[in-house]
């Protein structure tokens, strides 16, 4: 038998572990605790000779469930599952890392991952080397801020909130010719869009509240990589400090997942007409989106991505005050911070997501104060379209 696509291994794989009894959909496990049969069976779990689970901040049989499906997904060998996306990036960070520790990073981030690493990494002695923009494009550059002290290399693509398309296998080579982890945090294109273990990839990791939950309703993380480096995270941080998804979340995402391939490729394909629509406006001056052919990374995303995505950036005339008449005047499009939902959001990164930049580290990231970051949804895309018109007619 051939092996089974992703879009079927998104609804049934993993789907027979851990089931305790013929239901189609696997129960929730709401437990703080479990029961052993005597106390040398105790022992057996607890010393790991024995199959079994002890408390669930350590281990849940639907926490368990969902770890595999990921891990599946992504072509892992195991994952680790959190309370939310920033949990598992610090459950990567901090184990990995001590103090006159350095990593290199590329400087468009996530708000929240870069004042991770900016600011409380960097109060624990441990220093982020950041890219520009550019210079995540060349191998010779990204090799230059490696030395004995780096422990991992760490990047988005694509990128929160401009879509820069980084190479992931180059980023790869450069990892593995000095020893070290590769770390990418694939939220913007989920499991279906892109694959950066197989690319060369060590760690993924995901807000799994966003196109894998897909609803807007939950929030968790997930982290998937080898056995080893997943036990070694387990060892050295996710047992002891906690971040653990809780079985209920746990249950929503297996329940979220099961349409992800049918949600991102509306999503892809909507985002193509209004990013299309949205380039030919005359109170547009940028659209950033790999799907249209002058972005710079549209050549390398249509190699190392399935489709181009459902998120986009684009810069009103006007700069900041034209971007807020936009947001301000909006029907049907969300003004609200997240992404992959359903429902198509809109935000401003420079005064939301990304305040936790300078305006100084904005520019040099290429976040422009103007910058609209659009979250296109599954909705009728022609019914987006004709939001935004009105939008930008108002401003």
């Amino acid at each position: 038998m051939k092996p089974l696509a992703k879009e079927t291994l998104i609804v049934h794989g993993a789907h027979a572990d851990h089931v305790t009894s013929l239901d189609l959909v696997p129960p929730i496990h709401m437990t703080a605790t479990y029961r052993f049969n005597d106390a040398d069976h105790g022992a057996a779990i607890f010393s790991g000779a024995a199959e079994g689970f002890v408390y669930t901040r350590i281990g849940n049989p639907t926490v368990d469930l969902f770890q595999k499906k990921m891990a599946l997904l992504e072509g892992g060998e195991d994952a680790i599952a959190t309370a939310s996306g920033m949990a598992a990036i610090a459950s990567v960070a901090l184990p990995l890392t001590q103090p006159g520790d350095n990593i290199v990073s590329c400087a468009t981030l996530y708000g929240g991952t870069y004042s991770l690493f900016n600011h409380h990494l960097r109060r624990m002695g441990v220093a982020p080397r950041f890219l520009r923009p550019a210079d995540c494009r060349a191998e010779a550059q990204v090799a230059s801020l490696i030395d004995s002290n780096t422990r991992l290399l760490y990047m988005e693509t694509p990128a929160n909130p401009t879509l820069d398309v980084l190479d992931i296998a180059m980023w790869a080579q450069v990892a593995k010719a000095h020893g070290l982890p590769l770390v990418v945090d694939n939220t913007f294109a989920s499991p279906w869009l892109q694959s950066p273990l197989a690319l060369g990839a060590d760690i993924v990791v995901h807000s799994a509240t966003k196109y894998i939950g897909g609803h807007g309703d939950i929030i968790g993380g997930v982290i998937v990589g080898t056995a080893e480096m997943m036990g070694r995270i387990r060892e050295h941080h996710s047992h002891h400090f906690g971040p653990a998804m809780s079985p209920f979340n746990a249950w929503l995402f297996l329940r979220g997942v099961k349409t992800l391939a049918l949600r991102m490729e509306r999503h892809c394909d909507s985002a193509m007409k209004i990013a299309r629509w949205l380039d030919a406006h005359p109170k547009v001056d940028r659209v950033h989106y790999p799907g249209l052919p002058g972005h710079p990374g549209h050549a390398l995303a249509a190699r190392q991505m399935k489709k181009f995505g459902g998120m986009m950036a684009f810069e009103v005339k006007g700069g900041l005050a034209g971007g807020k008449a936009v947001m301000n005047n909006l029907r049907l499009c969300i003004l609200a911070v997240s992404l992959g939902d359903c429902e198509t959001l809109i935000q401003h990164p420079a005064s939301m997501t990304h305040a936790t930049y300078t305006p100084q580290e904005r520019a040099a990231t290429g976040i422009a104060e103007g910058l609209v970051r659009l979250s296109v949804g599954i909705e009728d895309a022609d019914d987006i379209i004709a939001d935004l018109d009105a939008a930008l007619a108002a401003a």
